[in-house]
């Protein structure tokens, strides 16, 4: 029985270390109509800290995405228990 107690508190502990979470977020939008093309850059930390050379900008997601007139720019952050953190920029326009 206390066997059992283990296991399932261990699988349960390494399934919240596993869980992570997501949240987008909107930061700005134009009067520009909402266009149909969509740019992203990413970032990635490690830490919570650590961003080696990386650029999740407004402007690198509307280069990525060939954007010229910014319609919506979002931000979607995700983290792994604070140790490996993505952020995402999300830009749409034309």
């Amino acid at each position: 029985m206390f066997k059992k107690i283990k296991t399932i508190a261990a699988s349960l502990a390494v399934m919240a270390m596993l869980s992570g979470c997501a949240l987008t977020l909107p930061v700005n939008a134009t009067s520009n109509p909402v266009g149909s093309k969509v740019g992203t850059a990413k970032a990635t930390g490690y830490l919570g800290i650590l961003f080696f050379n990386q650029d999740a900008s407004i402007q690198k997601a509307a280069k990525n995405g060939k954007i010229t007139k910014i319609s919506t720019v979002d931000i979607r952050s995700t983290s792994i228990l604070n140790l490996i953190v993505t952020y995402e920029t999300i830009v749409t326009g034309e």
